[in-house]
């Protein structure tokens, strides 16, 4: 099983790549696996892996994966 991190766009690097902050560290990482029709824009956070964004999370998504990975399962 994989475990990605949670990042926050910074800003976009054309169509294809996005820096963004993970774990106090900026990334530049891949938008190529990222397919869920809308744009993304600075503020957005993703679920990085290998140097790929593979999925845009909602706040409520994000909230609620910070949440578990601090160890409150309730």
């Amino acid at each position: 099983m994989c475990v990605g991190e949670l990042g926050a766009v910074l800003c976009l690097r054309g169509t294809d790549q996005a820096d963004v902050r993970v774990a106090g560290r900026t990334l530049t990482v891949s938008l190529l696996t990222l397919d869920d029709g809308a744009p993304l824009a600075a503020g957005d956070v993703v679920l990085v892996h290998s140097g790929f964004a593979l999925a845009r999370l909602t706040p409520e998504e994000a909230a609620e994966a910070e949440r578990i990975r601090e160890g409150d399962r309730s």
